[in-house]
């Protein structure tokens, strides 16, 4: 199995993840930095439509932040032969990046920088990581996709991937009680993958 993995916001291509892919399912996997050309969701779009435009995948997997760059670029590569396994992925980023109020927004858009601190990352993000978020939040999938989504996720709330499986009969979405971390999704990877690449 040749797999792209995209790794989330504060993920890394050695993470838990495409590790198990290597590892416990024996996978060719291909996992770049996302943040390698900036934050926002379009530069990471442009990570992977890099790799898809030289390389030949079976799958396209993407986790949360990962995952919105994925569908991302199944809407631009719509002739590309792939499939789309997407984990948690951010959906409606625009509208719940970190519960920002009107206020807290209107403050970022005027001082052009907002200081983004996470789990293990403190960094500046320029406002166009927002205005990328508002043109790229709900891109239109266009190839065969499984999303798998916890439904104690906490910071990607499951109903994003409700919209887009309810809007797409290319979607199909397994839900799991996890919360965004996703952990217990690894041991289902290989049948939803099977499952996938056969459609």
């Amino acid at each position: 199995m040749r797999v792209l993995f995209a790794h989330g916001f504060e993920g890394g291509p050695l993470g838990s993840k495409p590790t198990y892919m290597r590892d416990e399912l024996g996978w060719e996997v291909t996992s770049p930095v996302m943040s390698e050309l900036g934050w926002d969701i379009e530069s990471q779009t442009r990570v992977l439509l890099n790799f898809i435009d030289d390389g030949d995948y079976d799958l396209v997997i993407g986790s949360s932040m990962g995952g919105l760059a994925a569908a991302n670029a199944s809407s631009m590569r719509r002739d590309s032969d792939f499939r789309l396994l997407l984990i948690a992925p951010a959906f409606g980023l625009s509208d719940s990046w970190e519960g920002l109020s009107e206020d807290e927004l209107g403050h970022w858009k005027k001082t052009g920088k907002r200081t983004y601190r996470g789990f293990e990352l403190e960094i500046e993000l320029d406002w166009n990581f927002m205005e990328a978020a508002k043109r790229m939040s709900w891109p239109e999938v266009a190839h065969p996709t499984t999303i798998i989504h916890g439904s104690r996720d906490e910071v990607v709330s499951l109903s994003v991937s409700e919209v887009v499986a309810d809007v797409s009969e290319l979607v199909d979405l397994v839900v799991i009680e996890d919360g965004h971390r996703m952990k217990g999704c690894l041991p289902m990877l290989k049948g939803l993958a099977s499952a996938l690449v056969s459609r």
